[in-house]
C-alpha cells in the first residue's frame, strides 16, 4: 500500500502556483488533474484544517475529490486482471468500493505529512485514438532529488479520470495485480474482498489512536 500512498501524496505536491514547463497546449486531461489538486490543496491549507472540530468536514471534501478524480472501477479491474471476469457484478462492486475505501483512508491519514514539494509538468502523451492520456511530471523533493511521475487517464462520462500512476516507471496497477493474484491463488473473490475490508478497518483504527 505504500506505493499508492506515495503516488497520492505526489498529487498534493502540485500546487497551482508551482512553476510548470508547458511543452504543448493544455489538454482536458491535465486540466482535470490540476483542478482536483487545487481543490485538495485549498482544503489542506484552510486554517480550519488544524481544528479537530472542523477537520472532518474538510477531510470529507478531500475524499470526495479523490473519488471524483480516480476511476476506481477501472483501477480495480486492472489490478485484479483477467480474474476480474470471474467476479460477479456484486463482487466487482463490493471489491471496487472496498479497494477505494482502503486507498483513500490510507492516503488521507498521510495528508499531514505534506511539505510543499514542487512538481513540474514536463509533457503529455495521447494515444492515436485520443482515448488515453499520460501526463508526465517531475517531482522535486526537499533534498533536490527528482522523481519522474506519470498519471494515466481515460475519459469516463465525458470527464478524464486517473486509472494508473507510474513512479519511476513502476506501475501501481501492476504492483497491486501481483499482490491480488497471489491472494486469489488460494482464496475466493469474497475472501479477497473481506481481506481488503479488514485492512480498511485496521487503517481506520490506526487513525483513531
Amino acid at each position: 500500500m505504500k506505493l499508492f500512498v506515495i503516488a497520492l501524496a505526489l498529487l498534493l505536491a502540485m500546487p497551482c502556483h508551482a512553476a510548470m514547463r508547458q511543452t504543448s497546449p493544455s489538454s482536458q486531461a491535465r486540466q482535470t488533474l490540476e483542478v482536483s489538486i487545487t481543490r485538495i490543496l485549498e482544503s489542506i491549507k484552510n486554517p480550519d484544517y488544524v481544528n479537530p472540530a472542523t477537520r472532518a468536514c474538510l477531510r470529507h471534501q478531500i475524499e470526495d475529490e479523490i473519488l471524483h478524480l480516480f476511476n476506481f472501477k477501472e483501477f480495480s479491474s486492472r489490478t485484479v486482471g483477467t480474474r476480474w471476469r470471474a467476479f460477479s457484478q456484486d463482487q466487482q462492486n463490493s471489491f471496487s468500493d472496498a479497494f477505494a475505501d482502503l486507498l483513500i483512508n490510507t492516503y488521507v491519514n498521510k495528508i499531514d505529512g505534506y511539505n510543499g514539494e514542487q512538481i513540474e509538468f514536463t509533457g503529455e502523451t495521447m494515444s492515436p485514438t485520443g482515448d488515453r492520456a499520460e501526463i508526465h511530471t517531475t517531482l522535486t523533493l526537499k533534498d533536490g532529488k527528482k522523481i519522474p511521475v506519470s498519471y494515466r487517464m481515460l475519459p469516463k462520462d465525458s470527464e478524464w479520470r486517473v486509472y494508473d500512476v507510474l513512479i519511476e516507471n513502476m506501475s501501481l496497477v501492476m504492483n497491486y495485480r501481483s499482490q491480488f493474484q497471489d491472494i486469489l491463488n488460494s482464496a475466493t473473490p469474497d475472501q479477497l474482498i473481506e481481506r481488503v475490508k479488514s485492512k480498511v478497518r485496521e487503517v481506520r483504527k490506526q487513525h483513531e489512536k
